[in-house]
């Protein structure tokens, strides 16, 4: 039986070896750690040539070359890794709407469209980490 105080807005739950409460948790360490490790890959370019992803109509758009518009796109990220380490109500929505940005650049390429589909079943991961952050985030 889990046993759970009211708070304002939420039900906290005490049980922290019930399922839920473990789902969270490895939600909120990898949407942590998988945006602030590949957005300071933008600038290493370890994994691979980031560029590429992006838009042709988006690297019209900026003010700036497409590659330094990509290391801004690495600050956003990482910011929203810390987000989510942070304050996970508030940066689990964050990612997961960066996360259909992505979607839309590289859909409206069309191209890459396995990496598309790979961060649509990322984002319904983080609106999944928002929505057990509800019930599940420690209390501010």
């Amino acid at each position: 039986m889990t046993d759970a105080i009211a708070a304002p807005g939420r039900i906290l739950s005490r049980e922290r070896t019930s399922p839920s409460h473990q789902a969270y948790r490895i939600l909120q360490l990898a949407f942590t750690v998988a945006p602030i490790l590949a957005g300071l890959d933008k600038f290493l370019h370890l994994l691979t040539n980031w560029d590429k992803y992006l838009a042709p109509w988006i690297v019209r758009l900026s003010p700036v070359s497409g590659h330094d518009l990509m290391f801004a796109v690495g600050v956003v990220e990482m910011a929203a890794g810390i987000l989510v380490a942070w304050k996970p109500r508030i940066g689990a929505p964050v990612v997961a709407a960066w996360l259909c940005l992505i979607m839309l650049s590289l859909v409206s390429m069309g191209a890459f469209l396995d990496v598309a589909l790979r961060d649509l079943g990322l984002a319904l991961g983080a609106f999944a980490l928002y929505r057990l952050a509800s019930v599940e985030a420690d209390p501010a």
